[in-house]
């Protein structure tokens, strides 16, 4: 019998543009969960937004785009992917016009909002279309290679970038920078991507949108809450709602025959196993840039364009790792090279348990080898799990991919950022309510003591927080080790196993015109 991944169709010039095109939208995306960082002090002078409006102000974009990421993979599957593709760029691109001239915050919050879903139409639907354009194993390896690349360096460019844009321009243009972008995705979107969707999709469920972002939305709400303030019973609370609202959305997708989960996508081993290491991955992921950006900034003393800068640097591993680890995949036992991914991330949180008060290149060369065995992980798992997902449910598969993201990178900042929090206050027992809380309030309460007294309080809460990074460094480096050992039991019978993936799933996707 012929495998068809020996015989499919190699892209070609026309199929690698379009990719490059499809990376437009992933950057944006990207680059808005971090692009208000420099934008505060300017939107807090001109449309004088309350503490709670200020958070909302951040968070109601990512609650939004992880609330709909599932509805939106299911949604891609049935219209076609292209098609909601154009859509979420139009919304992307109207919304962040609406942003740059909001006149209240109210106004800005609503905006945030419609990028979010906006966003939520975006990230499934490119990483599904890039199933879909590139069927042979290498090039498609390839191409999700630098999806997850463009995706980490996103983040990190999205807060350079709005630096610079506020060192000229209106704070508003950190949001009209889209605009151009989206203006040219929908100009050659429709001439140099095919359409894509599933030949018999079924009704779409609608009673299953409100139960999925119901179950989604309070989990990744208390876990942020738990990060910033800790445990307790509201937080706590949340995460019992949503697994609640969690249950009785699987509970109905297990009922239905057209639901927006389709049950074929988890008999492939490798799908199941995907969406775990994923997450895995994202938790390292946001568990260390919890402490890495307040290390850059509070204990040494970066302003915020400074310390941003010098996270770019990471970068370089970032881009050398994600090609060269989906190469090796080709040659070796992908769960193998996965496995590596693990452990060298795994290395790049033991340098970083390392790193004294002054350690600035210690934490930079962490930072990097840490990245890059994310990125190895990411690319790797992503896909494999969108190649034992049938073709035509590739949207669902990209949806439940980035959801299971959203819920580890939400669980890593928790649950790091607990643990080095309660080392950070332990140490700290008997100072001031306001030093024990953060350490931004630290650095606030020597300010206003200044003299002798408030350096050495400045450097009594530096050493604290290195020491309470450093503790969630070692928990990190554990878990990491833990998910190496296991990456090969996990995946064990499954494609990843061999350099020659298996045949791949379901039927091919409807191409139309």
């Amino acid at each position: 019998m012929t495998n068809p991944a020996a015989t499919a169709r190699l892209a070609g010039r026309r199929e690698w543009t379009a990719f490059a095109v499809l990376l437009l939208p992933l950057l944006l995306v990207a680059m808005d969960v971090s692009v208000l960082y420099f934008a505060v002090p300017a939107i807090t002078r001109e449309l004088d937004p309350s503490a709670s409006q200020q958070l909302w102000i951040f968070d109601s974009y990512a609650f939004a785009l992880s609330g709909l990421l599932i509805t939106m993979g299911s949604l891609g599957d049935r219209i076609g992917r292209r098609k909601l593709l154009l859509i979420g760029a139009s919304a992307f691109g109207l919304a962040s016009v609406a942003a740059a001239y909001a006149t209240s915050a109210e106004m800005l919050i609503a905006a945030r909002v419609l990028l979010g879903v906006g966003g939520a139409t975006l990230m499934p639907t490119t990483l599904a279309l890039v199933r879909n354009l590139f069927q042979d194993d290498a090039q498609r390896g390839k191409a999700i290679a630098i999806w997850s690349g463009a995706m980490t360096g996103g983040i990190a460019l999205g807060s350079v970038l709005s630096g610079v844009l506020l060192n000229h321009f209106h704070w508003g243009s950190v949001f009209l920078i889209n605009v151009p972008a989206m203006l040219l995705l929908l100009v050659l979107v429709p001439v140099l991507v095919p359409e894509f969707k599933d030949p018999a999709p079924g009704r779409f469920d609608l009673l299953g949108v409100p139960l999925s972002t119901a179950a989604v939305l309070p989990v990744v709400y208390g876990l942020k809450e738990i990060a910033a303030e800790g445990f307790g019973p509201f937080r706590l609370g949340c995460l019992a709602v949503g697994a609640v609202f969690g249950y009785a959305f699987v509970r109905r997708q297990r009922s239905r025959t057209d639901a927006m989960i389709d049950r074929s996508l988890f008999r492939g081993r490798g799908f199941g196993a995907g969406i775990g290491l994923n997450a895995v991955a994202a938790f390292a992921m946001m568990g260390s840039a919890y402490f890495t950006t307040q290390y850059l900034q509070s204990v040494l003393g970066m302003d915020t364009l400074e310390a941003a800068l010098w996270s770019l640097a990471p970068s370089l591993l970032i881009g050398a790792a994600a090609p060269a680890s989906a190469a090796l995949a080709r040659r070796t036992c992908r769960a193998h090279v996965i496995a590596g991914g693990f452990a060298l991330a795994a290395a790049g949180f033991a340098l970083m348990a390392l790193t004294g008060t002054d350690s600035l290149w210690l934490l930079l060369i962490a930072a990097g080898v840490l990245a890059a065995g994310i990125v190895t992980v990411m690319s790797l798992v992503s896909d494999m799990a969108l190649a034992a997902a049938p073709a035509e449910k590739a949207g669902s598969a990209a949806s439940l991919l980035e959801t299971g993201q959203e819920f580890g990178g939400a669980l890593g900042m928790a649950l790091l950022g607990s643990l080095g929090t309660a080392v950070y206050r332990g140490d700290l027992a008997g100072t001031d309510p306001a030093v024990r809380e953060t350490l931004g309030g630290a650095v606030a309460t020597a300010g206003q003591l200044g003299g002798g007294a408030g350096e050495r309080l400045l450097s009594l809460a530096r050493e604290a927080f290195v020491h309470g990074m450093q503790y969630a460094a070692w928990g990190g480096t554990a878990l990491l080790l833990g998910a190496a050992a296991l990456t090969p039991v996990l995946l064990r019978g499954t494609a990843a196993t061999s350099p020659t993936d298996a045949e791949p799933a379901g039927t091919p996707p409807v191409p139309a015109r």
